[in-house]
Protein backbone atom coordinates (compact mmCIF):
# COMPACT_ATOMS: atom_id res chain seq x y z
CA UNK A 1 0.00 0.00 0.00
CA UNK A 2 1.28 3.50 -1.08
CA UNK A 3 2.58 5.48 2.26
CA UNK A 4 0.89 8.64 1.03
CA UNK A 5 -2.71 7.08 1.52
CA UNK A 6 -5.96 6.96 -0.83
CA UNK A 7 -6.09 11.03 -1.60
CA UNK A 8 -2.77 10.82 -3.73
CA UNK A 9 -3.00 14.14 -6.10
CA UNK A 10 -5.86 15.50 -3.71
CA UNK A 11 -5.35 18.54 -2.13
CA UNK A 12 -7.83 20.15 -0.07
CA UNK A 13 -8.06 23.92 -0.81
CA UNK A 14 -9.49 27.16 0.86
CA UNK A 15 -11.19 29.98 -0.74
CA UNK A 16 -8.08 31.90 -0.44
CA UNK A 17 -5.56 28.96 -1.63
CA UNK A 18 -8.14 29.30 -4.55
CA UNK A 19 -6.14 32.42 -6.20
CA UNK A 20 -3.21 32.67 -8.82
CA UNK A 21 -0.43 34.84 -8.45
CA UNK A 22 -2.06 37.45 -10.46
CA UNK A 23 -5.73 37.16 -9.04
CA UNK A 24 -5.14 38.61 -5.35
CA UNK A 25 -6.81 36.49 -2.17
CA UNK A 26 -10.40 38.27 -2.01
CA UNK A 27 -11.59 38.30 -5.39
CA UNK A 28 -12.64 35.75 -8.32
CA UNK A 29 -12.38 35.81 -12.10
CA UNK A 30 -15.03 35.81 -14.21
CA UNK A 31 -15.77 36.58 -17.94
CA UNK A 32 -18.30 39.24 -18.15
CA UNK A 33 -19.32 40.03 -21.84
CA UNK A 34 -16.19 38.66 -23.58
CA UNK A 35 -14.27 40.31 -21.33
CA UNK A 36 -12.21 39.26 -17.98
CA UNK A 37 -13.40 41.11 -14.89
CA UNK A 38 -12.78 40.18 -10.80
CA UNK A 39 -15.64 40.18 -8.28
CA UNK A 40 -15.77 39.12 -4.79
CA UNK A 41 -16.39 35.83 -3.75
CA UNK A 42 -19.95 35.32 -2.52
CA UNK A 43 -21.22 38.12 -5.50
CA UNK A 44 -24.64 37.51 -6.60
CA UNK A 45 -26.45 38.82 -10.14
CA UNK A 46 -27.95 41.49 -8.24
CA UNK A 47 -24.56 42.45 -6.99
CA UNK A 48 -23.08 42.60 -10.10
CA UNK A 49 -25.44 44.90 -11.35
CA UNK A 50 -25.30 47.28 -8.59
CA UNK A 51 -21.53 47.42 -8.92
CA UNK A 52 -21.71 48.13 -12.72
CA UNK A 53 -24.06 50.57 -12.20
CA UNK A 54 -27.00 48.75 -14.44
CA UNK A 55 -30.43 49.80 -14.25
CA UNK A 56 -32.67 45.92 -13.69
CA UNK A 57 -35.66 47.66 -15.65
CA UNK A 58 -34.46 46.59 -19.06
CA UNK A 59 -31.48 43.83 -18.63
CA UNK A 60 -31.55 40.10 -19.15
CA UNK A 61 -28.70 38.24 -17.64
CA UNK A 62 -26.99 34.92 -19.10
CA UNK A 63 -25.25 32.63 -16.88
CA UNK A 64 -23.17 29.54 -19.30
CA UNK A 65 -25.78 30.27 -21.63
CA UNK A 66 -28.63 30.24 -19.76
CA UNK A 67 -31.20 33.11 -19.32
CA UNK A 68 -31.56 33.57 -15.52
CA UNK A 69 -34.94 34.50 -14.03
CA UNK A 70 -35.24 38.04 -12.14
CA UNK A 71 -36.33 36.17 -9.16
CA UNK A 72 -33.21 34.60 -8.80
CA UNK A 73 -30.60 37.02 -9.10
CA UNK A 74 -30.49 37.78 -6.05
CA UNK A 75 -29.57 34.06 -5.06
CA UNK A 76 -27.37 32.86 -7.81
CA UNK A 77 -23.62 33.49 -6.69
CA UNK A 78 -21.29 34.04 -9.27
CA UNK A 79 -18.37 31.37 -9.30
CA UNK A 80 -14.86 31.42 -10.66
CA UNK A 81 -14.81 31.49 -14.34
CA UNK A 82 -17.98 31.58 -14.97
CA UNK A 83 -19.06 32.73 -18.14
CA UNK A 84 -22.28 35.81 -17.59
CA UNK A 85 -23.63 38.02 -20.16
CA UNK A 86 -25.87 41.04 -19.45
CA UNK A 87 -27.80 42.75 -22.51
CA UNK A 88 -29.71 45.60 -22.49
CA UNK A 89 -32.87 46.06 -24.11
CA UNK A 90 -33.11 49.60 -26.15
CA UNK A 91 -36.82 50.65 -27.05
CA UNK A 92 -37.19 52.56 -30.72
CA UNK A 93 -39.19 52.36 -33.45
Amino acid sequence: MDSEGPFVGWVERDQTSASSPDQPAGEILIRLNGKDRKVRPGTTIAGLLADLGVSRDRVAVEVEREIVRRAHWEGTQLTPGVSVEVVHFVGGG
